[in-house]
């Protein structure tokens, strides 16, 4: 775990979130895939921790899914008030283009996050190759 320097700027649209990811991961180089976590409050205000979860297999697995999904509820009841947006950054080497596997974790995110009792909203960006691209623009749903 991590805190963010850039916690007290407001975010308040996908691209300005695309640029968020860009200062945190600077330089988006990784040896390995990780996917980092961070959440915004209702008002773009970002909390000040981002958690890398790192040494991820090339395609998600169950368990992993379903912690996220905990960790993502608790963090929304507990910090946010029940409302607020949870940035996931899918970091790992390679090419700064869009995979099979990223899209396969952007539907695998999408069946445990996109539900009526997970609070809140949720993206997705890829970040290889010193390149970050939005991957699942979720921000303002």
């Amino acid at each position: 775990m991590t805190t963010s320097p850039l916690a007290d700027a407001r975010v308040r649209s996908a691209a300005e979130l695309t640029d968020r990811w860009r200062s945190v991961l600077d330089p988006a180089t990784f040896p390995a895939r990780s996917l980092w976590l961070t959440w915004f409050d209702a008002d773009g205000r970002q909390l000040p921790v981002v958690v890398p979860v790192d040494d991820l297999p090339a395609l998600p697995e169950p368990a992993l899914l379903v912690g996220l999904r905990e960790v993502h509820a608790s963090v929304v009841d507990d910090q946010l008030g029940g409302t607020g947006h949870l940035a996931l950054a899918l970091c790992r080497p390679g090419e700064a283009v869009v995979t099979a596997e990223d899209e396969f974790w952007a539907a695998e995110l999408r069946s445990v996050l996109d539900d009526d009792v997970v609070a809140g909203t949720w993206s997705l960006h890829v970040a290889a190759a010193g390149t970050v691209l939005p991957l699942v623009e979720g921000w303002g749903r």
